[in-house]
């Protein structure tokens, strides 16, 4: 049972100044909750043998102590009726968002998801991508359709139309990825409580796994052995893509990697390319050793930029009105020279002849590449990131480019 509190006047009730909980009587569990500058009116019982809190507003001119008692009266009478009015209160609340939700169609839930999460994003490309996968794939299908009123089947329509499953199914499985998140944010917005439409869990039962379906199509790569005479005729190749394309296969670094760094990254004293976690597809900084042959392509960077003094901030491997390099740059330069390989492919090169060439541990090489190696516990352990024991096998990389092959650490140089 509520306590059974005095009846206070109005006048004692506004005299009140003790933080806490006040029972000001007049109707059982009915409080006046004081803290700091704030005074509101609270109404405590029990529904279903659960206390219950129902805040009734704060006091002010218009819900003094007269009006509280009114309200507190009413929540009990619905008590009385069967009705838990926290619980009433909440759907009531779901119900009104719900509406307001309700009309958004798929298309307007994924820009505005699109735009929520584009800051986190590495770059706009990204958000590009995203876009440009449903505006092919889903809008034609799905995108007027409200957000509510799309089930599995749907999903499904989407994931197989034109044989997209079969025959693509690298695209249809980030298509399905990028539905789910849509669908289970404009979910969460709406107040709306359902098993997602578009989740693995479902869709997987009335389609065979991506893995079952899909070919591994790795970047096409040259053989090691080719290095030499391949860097050679790249060294013949006009241009700043050229020049980038060399540093990115010396560095063994990411076409975009190469294509954003700056000046300010490189210290000079201590032969290192810093570059910030942002920058990096691990979000996790990385440091470079960079070898002779690549402290001479930022040599050849700096005299194409000409006698200008340049920014710390400004790009190595500047493009068209000193903007940052299209991604298909280099691509071209390789086209030009008639080579089957693609710029990310030379990370490969690179770790092959690591591999196949060299004594080097496996943590070395892959800390060269950047790539997280073991397990989360080992990772844990392992802080540093061996950049003394990279230095040597840059410089063996870069003469390895070179022809030269005397290095005692290869040991199965040809």
């Amino acid at each position: 049972m509520p306590k059974v509190a005095k009846d206070l006047t109005a006048l004692e009730v506004r005299r009140l100044k003790q933080e806490g909980l006040h029972f000001v009587g007049g109707v059982p569990g009915l409080a006046l909750r004081i803290k700091g500058p704030s005074k509101s009116w609270i109404l405590r019982v029990a529904v279903g043998g659960k206390r219950r809190e129902i805040g009734l507003g704060g006091l002010t001119s218009s819900n003094g102590l007269a009006e509280a008692r009114r309200k507190a009266m009413e929540e009990r009478e619905k008590i009385q009726q069967g009705i838990d009015p926290v619980q009433a209160r909440r759907s009531a609340r779901a119900a009104l968002k719900a509406a307001r939700f309700g009309g958004l169609t798929f298309k307007q839930a994924a820009l505005e998801f699109i735009e929520a999460n584009r800051a986190a994003w590495s770059s706009d490309k990204h958000a590009g991508q995203w876009f440009a996968t449903l505006d092919t794939y889903a809008f034609p299908s799905i995108g007027s359709m409200a957000v509510a009123d799309i089930n599995t089947a749907h999903v499904l329509q989407v994931l197989t139309e034109g044989d997209l499953w079969s025959q693509k199914p690298e695209t249809a499985s980030r298509l399905r990825q990028r539905i789910e998140k849509v669908l289970a944010a404009a979910d969460v917005r709406a107040g709306r409580e359902r098993l997602n439409p578009a989740r693995w869990e479902v869709i997987g039962k009335s389609l065979p796994s991506k893995s079952k379906i899909a070919k591994v199509q790795h970047h096409a790569a040259l053989p090691w052995a080719e290095m030499a005479s391949f860097m050679t005729a790249l060294r013949k190749q006009a241009g700043v893509g050229a020049l980038a394309l060399e540093y990115a296969v010396l560095t063994a670094a990411r076409s975009g990697e190469v294509r954003g760094a700056t000046w300010s990254e490189i210290d000079l004293k201590r032969n290192v390319w810093s570059i910030s976690a942002e920058r990096m597809k691990a979000r996790r900084a990385h440091r470079v050793a960079l070898s002779p042959q690549a402290l001479n392509v930022l040599e050849r960077a700096r005299a194409m930029a000409g006698s200008k003094s340049l920014e710390p901030s400004e790009l190595i491997f500047p493009g068209v009105g000193r903007r940052e390099l299209s991604d298909m740059t280099m691509a071209a330069v390789l086209r030009r020279m008639r080579i089957d390989a693609t710029a990310h492919g030379f990370r490969a090169t690179f770790r092959s002849w690591a591999g196949q060439a060299t004594h080097y541990a496996r943590e070395v090489i892959e800390d060269a590449l950047a790539h997280q190696i073991g397990n989360a516990s080992e990772r844990a352990y392992a802080r540093g990131d061996l950049l003394e024991k990279r230095v040597p096998l840059m410089c063996d990389w870069g003469s390895w480019c070179d022809g030269e092959t005397a290095d005692s650490r290869l040991v199965r140089a040809q």
